[in-house]
């Protein structure tokens, strides 16, 4: 926030707001609202994109606008008289909302890999900034959809306050003050391939949440998208298939695991299991200089080379407001792909599916998703997670077996699928 706050309130002083619009109005995206309508300077949410446009105009209601003030909209130039008006504006029409001159910035909070990507595409295509809630879409189509956001000169960014932004902001710090990042990864509390939305609703009817969203973090598939969105920002791959998972007491114990040597062929993504402070996330860097340890040391930092730094919460939809105002007001994305992906995600089957299977995705009955090297899984034409909704598996899939292109029918006429192939005939 350095820099950022005192930027944003001369722009708030100015009376020239960061004009931004959220597209999808579920559980992250009613908050994102939330957050925009009572905390928010120096940017006006102008606008509210959603399939159902009730449901956009329920998560107006939940962060607390009148009602007079929210508006449905018809057209480009209903949706600018509203938003210059200072009100809020609802629609199902995406393309409307992302080609308008009135829009800087596009966020993206659908949860549905199809829809968001969709979201992204018009958004640069109509040369907004565009920041992501959701990993489904960064790690899927992240680097070509990066590709054609510096083409259109716009930024291309997954939000602050979720895992991969809060590590890459504490990457960013620890390299800036000459400690080498060899490891970047989450805490994570607990992990059950198996977990299904049947399993996780009486939490989701506790928390108001989605059972597949629940269903998704439990089974470690969210898991692998974030590390899968570290990797290809930092250069950094798993180690092995699915990445270690360190199970200890506390993040600073991760560090009695590691030692200088087993970063000699690389650097890695990674998570601790169980590990206080449960939340947040964390980098290992590496600095060996005799005095600077000597320092560190008198700084309770610990014996080195190998240094943690750690960050014990995360808080998206208040902290999405940072990396729009980094993406609107300094073109610095909070965590965006280098190029051409090094990680990749796969399907693996919950359970022995058989021929005709259609595959329900994230957090659903049928897969969870594994974190790999992008090349691995290119040689093996792996089905990534995000990519599995609504697929047809062909043949059948055992237990625990991954799942290939080789083994699926796609569904027609997605846009995410034709940006794969494109992905890949640019970078391969």
């Amino acid at each position: 926030m350095i820099i950022v706050d005192t930027a944003l309130a001369e722009r708030e002083a100015r009376g020239e707001p960061i004009r931004v619009a959220l597209v999808g109005a579920g559980f992250v995206g009613r908050r994102v609202a939330l957050q925009f309508l009572s905390a928010a300077r120096g940017m006006r949410l102008v606008a509210v994109v959603n399939r159902t446009v009730a449901g956009a105009e329920s998560a107006l209601r939940f962060a607390g606008a009148p009602e007079e003030s929210i508006v449905r909209i018809e057209g480009p130039a209903g949706f600018e008289a509203t938003a210059l008006a200072g009100k809020f504006a609802v629609t199902d029409d995406l393309e409307t909302v992302c080609s308008s001159a009135v829009v800087d910035v596009v966020i993206e909070a659908t949860g549905h890999v199809e829809y968001g990507t969709r979201a992204c595409f018009e958004a640069i295509r109509g040369g907004k900034h565009v920041i992501m809630m959701g990993a489904e879409v960064d790690a899927t189509v992240g680097p070509i959809l990066k590709r054609h956001a510096d083409q259109a000169g716009v930024v291309f960014s997954y939000t602050d306050g979720d895992e991969p932004g809060v590590a890459m902001n504490l990457y960013r710090f620890a390299d800036s003050m000459g400690y080498r990042p060899v490891m970047m990864g989450q805490l994570k509390g607990f992990l059950d391939h198996y977990r299904n939305p049947d399993t996780q609703r009486p939490l989701a009817l506790e928390l108001g949440q989605n059972p597949a969203v629940l269903a998704c973090f439990a089974d470690g598939s969210k898991l692998a998208l974030e590390a899968a969105v570290m990797g290809n920002a930092s250069g950094f791959v798993p180690r092995v298939r699915g990445m270690h998972g360190y199970a200890c007491e506390h993040v600073n114990a991760l560090l009695d695991e590691l030692a200088p040597e087993d970063f000699a062929d690389g650097s890695y993504v990674d998570y601790t299991l169980g590990a206080a402070p449960h939340t947040g996330a964390f980098v290992i860097c590496h600095n060996d200089q005799p005095r600077k340890r000597e320092v560190m040391k008198y700084l309770k930092m610990g014996e080195g080379p190998l240094y943690l730094f750690y960050q014990p919460y995360h808080l998206p939809p208040w902290q999405v407001t940072h990396s729009v105002a980094r993406a609107a007001l300094f073109h610095d994305p909070t965590i965006t792909p280098l190029g051409a992906p090094v990680c990749d995600t796969i399907s693996y089957a919950k359970a022995d599916l058989p021929a005709g299977t259609r595959l329900d995705g994230m957090g659903g009955f049928t897969c969870y998703g594994l974190v790999e090297r992008a090349d691995v899984c290119r040689a093996e034409n792996s089905l990534p997670i995000a990519i599995s909704l609504d697929c047809r598996l062909t043949k059948a899939v055992a237990k625990d077996q991954p799942i290939t292109y080789d083994d699926v029918e796609l569904p027609d006429g997605r846009l995410v699928d034709r940006l794969r192939a494109e992905q890949a005939e640019r970078f391969e």
